[in-house]
């Protein structure tokens, strides 16, 4: 049973704390590291203020049974979405879910629909699996450039870069090209806020998580938000394992940045799993609406989860792609993620 083909088995606390920093493919950014020609400082000011996103769920048009956008809208109250998931069609093109016309076909209609409801959009890159653009593109301004035809095409408010998996996030040859392919992203459209999206263990990320972090620092790379994804932990206490896991990030951005708490927070971002997650963790609308007290308390500033699509009951439902697998009302976790 597939749950989502961005999240299946991303197991984000054992995979990060298997990689080694530098790990075996840390010889790449050897390779890419002499591309940077931009310094930690020279992007510290871009950043010193990053403003509160509305709590915006996954929607993806090509799984789950998606629900009409607006009626969505209408009936819990949220006023945006992450569209899921651009990636690559062949070559540097971009498509949805790489097979999906970028114009012209469901997407778009949703998109301007949301739109016209007075909604945001914020559209992610990448994601666990699928031909993705990142390493399809052979230089960051190519990959700038494809990125630059989904915001011209669509408008979005954000563009998200779901970093994951062998062919991304532990490839640092490429995780140096997408981070120098937002600096020129955010160079060109200044008013489009860019975010990373990554896996994360209870203390926060580790391995190729916390090369990113530092990474991105070292190039100067203007990154409004790093979100992390709190689940697929092992663990039983999902409100305390995602504060863990974003103390942790908070303490990563404050070292890397030389950010204060607040500062650090306000970068930050919680991307959590409606229901039964794929490791059969459990969160329920009660702890969901814990955690976004906790995390609009702190200052974060971006508050998501996968994905509407299963924001439906089904209790002993098990883990699927159209509903939660839990006992839960209609749209609960949406209504709860627009309180943010």
């Amino acid at each position: 049973m597939t749950t989502h083909p961005r999240r299946l088995g991303v197991l984000s606390a054992l995979t990060a704390v298997l990689l080694a920093t530098g790990g075996m493919v840390g010889a790449a950014a050897l390779e890419a590291g002499g591309a940077a020609t931009t310094g930690a400082d020279d992007g510290a000011g871009s950043q010193a203020e990053a403003a509160k996103m509305p709590g915006a769920p996954y929607l993806f048009l090509g799984w789950g049974d998606p629900q009409d956008a607006v009626s969505v809208m209408n009936d819990t109250g949220v006023s945006a979405f992450t569209m899921a998931f651009m990636l690559s069609s062949g070559g540097c093109t971009p498509a949805w879910d790489g097979q999906r016309p970028l114009t012209g076909g469901v997407d778009q209609q949703t998109i301007d629909a949301i739109k016209g409801a007075g909604g945001q959009v914020q559209i992610s890159f990448g994601g666990y699996s699928g031909n993705k653009l990142g390493p399809s593109c052979s230089s960051p301004e190519e990959l700038a450039g494809a990125v630059q035809q989904v915001i011209d095409a669509h408008g979005p408010d954000v563009v998200d870069f779901d970093i994951e998996n062998t062919d991304e996030y532990e490839d640092y040859a490429v995780q140096d090209r997408i981070l120098e392919a937002i600096a020129i992203v955010k160079q060109d459209n200044p008013g489009v806020q860019a975010v990373v999206t990554i896996p994360t263990a209870t203390s926060g990320p580790a391995g190729a998580g916390s090369r990113l972090i530092t990474r991105a620092a070292e190039l100067g790379t203007p990154i409004d938000n790093y979100t992390i994804m709190t689940f697929d932990f092992g663990g039983s206490d999902m409100v305390a394992d995602t504060i863990s896991a974003a103390e942790g990030l908070k303490d990563q951005l404050k070292s890397a940045h030389g950010w204060s708490d607040a500062e650090a927070y306000a970068h930050s971002g919680i991307s959590g799993m409606n229901g039964l997650s794929d490791m059969q963790e459990t969160t329920t609308p009660e702890q969901w609406t814990e955690i976004r007290d906790w995390a609009g308390g702190q200052g974060l500033t971006r508050f998501a989860y996968w994905a509407v699509n299963r924001d439906r009951p089904c209790p002993g439902g098990g883990v699927t792609s159209n509903c939660s697998g839990i006992d839960q009302p209609e749209l609960e976790f949406t209504r709860i993620t627009a309180g943010f």
